[in-house]
């Protein structure tokens, strides 16, 4: 059926009444319910009854209930829409027994009337999915067009690559995401008992110590549920660090211009003063300025946050030095772990002497990524930082001095055994590899590349890590096209653009990925071979500076289709510059990139 505001009020409304006639049961036997309550019923248990003697008899029953450490005689339950008044009636029975009395089934004779528990006051008047796309679609035949019409919009991984540099994005294999079709690991509750969850926390432990090693760390934490979260976990513990050591008065955070980019934010979140560390001209911290920053501030000196390599593109040579530096002037180092995959197997954050780090899962291992999530983010640490890493009200993990920061002791577990069949499957060796294949295929389109583009940094021997950075600033100059301009034609050419306008303005930052095949490598250099092409007949005067085939791409199929057309260029240059089997359509023209940031929803003027 249609998801519609009926379909999903009566939903809601079968979760409320189902928990109400639970709370209203339940106060039959002596349990004391709150008053008011959606989909989850806090029950204090009868006098002389305990939570735990609740939980005795549930186990038993096969339940799981929530129990709080700080209220012994609590019991919390939770419904959602696969509840059936069955199920109630289990509760029901396992909630009299524990309470000593005689269990009688709730039956719904015809003239039960659904009330809501609701007050008042907090029900919903107005209308709600009201947009005309909740109603369109009545059947599975209906939403799986209309889903397939979505996806052959949308340029994936399954058709191209997509070299977003800093993100990796690369394809994940087939075998790695089968366990996300497993109940085993997807229908396991977060806070299910360690009982009843030992093969889970057996693979979380198990990769917990391949990313040890992996890292050069004592010890991880799989709590944070994305890279930005791992970034503030890793400040979370830096910071707990410094006051239980009795210098909470240590706020100042190091953050080289360099840096992966949520680094400012997420170091302030956790309470830092951010200073920004100049970059050399060669694209690699200024290290006589981070020594000049770092001793100015030696007495309030937190830390150091650190991306290796660089967003830049290069391997930082003198990171021993710097994080020297830092700890004689009693920070703590934080190497952002965004670019962990041109390090795997060559060397680590630990044994550069890196005292916290984040990973993201979702990147270097395999995870899926981009569409908003969920990613996952886990923190490992050296020693003397074991006690600070993140905790949990419920369950027993992490450090004994560190704060939670996510809702799951493991945060988005399900997502691990991909991560897990992905390092399983490669093993040590396999995963050296992939470090190397990043690194080769990096190098070898920037060797393509030369000539053609500038490549903004490299290091004293002229290579690149596992991504570099074009600089297309003098195209605007020389032909007034625009990084985003080369951005759009990229679809034409059958290729999502890179990384645009970070870290430096005007630049395309390329991350190739180990994943992508020699021919894929060459079919986005031909193309972007062909796009300085088509700069530099703009230069030379053959095309027009305004009305060219890069000022007005991308070019739909629409619009090439038309039975007019009146542009400079032949259709075959603007939809099939290159030979390609499987054509992309850009589904929208170029628009006003500008306007749209600044106007976020869209508005038609009548």
């Amino acid at each position: 059926m249609p998801i519609t505001a009926n379909s999903s009020q009566n939903k809601a409304t079968k979760i409320n009444v189902l928990a109400g006639v639970l709370a209203r049961e339940a106060k039959k036997y002596g349990y004391k319910p709150t008053e008011n309550f959606f989909d989850t019923v806090c029950l204090g248990t009868p006098d002389g009854t305990s939570a735990a003697d609740v939980r005795k008899i549930a186990i038993e029953h096969k339940l799981n209930f929530q129990y709080w450490n700080d209220c012994p005689n609590c019991v919390t339950i939770s419904f959602d829409e696969t509840v059936v008044l069955q199920d109630v009636n289990n509760i029901l029975e396992v909630l009299a027994k524990a309470a000593g009395k005689q269990f009688t089934p709730y039956v719904c004779t015809g003239n039960c009337v659904p009330a809501l528990n609701i007050p008042e006051k907090l029900q919903r008047k107005s209308e709600f999915l009201t947009q005309d796309i909740f109603k369109k679609y009545h059947s599975e035949t209906e939403m799986m067009r209309y889903m397939k019409m979505l996806e052959v919009k949308d340029l994936s991984l399954n058709r191209a690559m997509i070299p977003l540099g800093s993100c990796t994005m690369k394809l994940n294999a087939a075998a790695e995401m089968l366990p996300l079709s497993w109940a085993e690991t997807c229908n396991i509750h977060p806070l299910a008992p360690a009982d009843q969850a030992q093969g889970f926390i057996e693979m979380i432990e198990e990769m917990g110590q391949w990313l040890c090693k992996i890292t050069g760390f004592k010890a991880i934490s799989f709590q944070p549920n994305s890279g930005a979260a791992g970034e503030y976990a890793g400040m979370t513990v830096i910071r707990n660090y410094h006051i239980a050591r009795g210098e909470g008065h240590r706020n100042i955070c190091l953050i080289p211009a360099s840096a992966h980019g949520t680094n400012p934010a997420s170091s302030a979140k956790a309470g830092n003063k951010i200073v920004v560390v100049k970059s050399t001209e060669h694209g690699e911290i200024d290290v006589n300025d981070l020594r000049e920053k770092a001793e100015a501030n030696r007495d309030n000196l937190s830390c150091l946050m650190v991306t290796y390599p660089s967003t830049h593109g290069v391997f930082e040579e003198a990171i021993l030095e710097i994080i020297k530096i830092v700890h004689e002037n009693g920070g703590l180092v934080y190497m952002d772990g965004a670019n962990m995959n041109a390090q795997v197997g060559l060397t680590s954050p630990g044994f550069m002497g890196a005292d916290v780090c984040h990973l993201n899962l979702h990147k270097t291992f395999a995870m899926p990524h981009g569409g908003g999530g969920p990613g996952v983010g886990p923190i490992a640490v050296a020693e003397h930082l074991i006690d600070f890493l993140p905790k949990h009200a419920i369950v027993t993990v992490g450090g004994s001095k560190g704060s939670q920061v996510a809702a799951s002791p493991y945060g988005s577990a399900y997502l691990l055994p991909i991560t897990y069949g992905y390092m399983k499957m490669l093993g040590g060796k396999g995963l050296t590899e992939v470090t190397k294949y990043a690194i080769l295929n990096a190098n070898y389109i920037k060797a393509r590349l030369q000539g053609h583009y500038k490549i903004l940094y490299t290091g004293t021997n002229g290579m690149c890590a596992h991504e570099m950075i074009l600089d297309c600033n003098e195209f605007e100059r020389s032909a007034g096209v625009q990084v985003g301009d080369i951005a759009k034609r990229l679809m034409d050419y059958g290729f999502h653009a890179p990384t645009v306008a970070f870290p430096v303005h005007g630049t395309l930052m390329v991350e190739p990925t180990e994943s992508e095949p020699l021919s894929e490598l060459d079919r986005l250099c031909d193309a972007l071979i062909g796009i300085r092409q088509e700069i530099r007949e703009i230069e030379e005067g053959k095309a027009d500076r305004v009305n060219n085939v890069i000022k007005r791409a991308p070019h739909t199929m629409g619009v090439v289709c038309a039975d007019t057309w009146d542009r400079p260029y032949s259709r075959q240059q603007a939809a099939f510059p290159l030979p390609h089997e499987d054509k992309y359509w850009p589904t929208v023209s170029k628009i006003d990139d500008a306007f749209g940031d600044r106007n976020l929803v869209c508005v038609i003027d009548k």
